[in-house]
């Protein structure tokens, strides 16, 4: 997949709901050759859009109104049992790793992040 004149790593969906952390997480994407093809602002808009644009990986919030992160995850991993989740959370304790793991999320990112935690994360994920 190319993009202009760069290759693409792969497609992206970002779910946040803070405007802010989508712009920094999507322009960070963008940085580390990652195409965005959507933003949700909490888990319903998310699964809806996994739906319309199959994202290969998605950058999801853990806390957010209406369906938070996890559940999310868990409606997304049972659309299509290959996706690939990272959550992403300011909550750095033990049981948020936990219920990212059983809803079936391949990693986490921890709040605040910078743009080469966000690119060793993505591309570990997506290498497998």
């Amino acid at each position: 997949m190319r993009t202009g004149n760069r290759k693409v790593k792969c497609t992206v969906m970002v779910v946040d709901d803070d405007s802010l952390i989508r712009g920094v997480m999507c322009k960070y994407l963008e940085l580390g050759g990652y195409s965005v093809v959507a933003e949700a602002a909490d888990g319903i808009e998310a699964i809806e859009k996994y739906k319309r644009f199959r994202p290969k990986l998605t950058i999801m919030d853990v806390a957010m109104p209406n369906k938070n992160g996890i559940d999310a995850t868990t409606a997304i991993i049972s659309i299509n049992h290959s996706a690939k989740v990272i959550m992403c959370t300011s909550m750095d304790y033990h049981g948020i790793a936990l219920a990212a793991e059983d809803a079936g999320a391949s990693g986490i990112i921890f709040k605040p992040f910078h743009c080469e935690q966000v690119h060793e994360i993505l591309d570990a994920v997506i290498d497998g």
